[in-house]
């Protein structure tokens, strides 16, 4: 395993050929616990928008994760009348839980109100997908070359900025892990991408939980499905 790429939204690894463990963690994210919105009562709704479309915006911004017993609720109240035309709600309006500030809700014009409370409780990403605490996914390396007659092809770096950079006005190779793409999209004759059996393995965190405790939660509920398994066939 080599790590090629960390911050602390993303982190990119290289795996050895092992497609099926990928695919297992990819598919482990939608068991993962985080807290969402799940219910908004409103009390006041000047806005352009209707209940039910509030409601939803307000259920996709991430919340920072806490542990909170099974159907207990955080409640998120709001109340905001604007000064100004134009005056806008934004995420962080709901208070220090949202892990991601910033986000625009709903703009008000002067003197219109807004009211609610929002609830929020622990589920997954098979339930809904408010749930999710990021992306996992996963693409095969690929092993780029380039021919002199590709070379001289400059528009390459602006196609696939991560990938191709230009260097004494000729265009080399930057990046070879950023590849998740084939020949036929570059369709420029010198350049070669073949797979290798190497994997791209990347996770993405949405602020609700740290990179590390996805990845770690992922490989707890891989492993206790496959000990669940093993009681069914004993």
């Amino acid at each position: 395993m080599e790590k090629v790429f960390k911050s602390p939204e993303k982190e990119v690894l290289l795996l050895d050929n092992s497609t099926t463990l990928a695919n297992a963690l990819r598919r482990a994210i939608y068991e993962v616990k985080t807290l969402a919105v799940t219910e908004v009562e409103f009390f006041k709704n000047d806005s352009v928008l209707y209940d039910e479309i509030l409601a939803h915006r307000i259920g996709l911004i991430p919340l920072k994760n806490e542990k909170i017993k099974e159907g207990s609720f955080i409640e998120l109240p709001l109340k905001f009348e604007a000064k100004n035309d134009g005056d806008e709600i934004v995420s962080q309006d709901l208070g220090k839980q949202v892990a991601i500030d910033n986000l625009p809700i709903v703009r008000l014009n002067k003197g219109q109100k807004i009211e609610f409370i929002a609830r929020a409780k622990i589920g997954t990403g098979k339930e809904h997908s408010r749930h999710l605490p990021g992306l996992i996914y996963y693409y095969h390396l690929n092993k780029v070359s380039l021919k002199k007659e590709a070379k001289k092809h400059l528009e390459l770096a602006e196609r696939f900025p991560r990938v191709f950079e230009v260097k004494n006005e000729e265009v080399e190779i930057k990046n070879e892990w950023a590849c998740n793409f084939d020949e036929e999209d570059v369709d420029v004759k010198g350049v070669e991408i073949k797979p290798t059996e190497k994997i791209v393995f990347i996770v993405e965190s949405f602020g609700m939980m740290p990179l590390e405790e996805i990845i770690e939660s992922c490989v707890k509920i891989l492993e206790k499905n496959l000990e669940e398994v093993k009681k069914e066939l004993s």
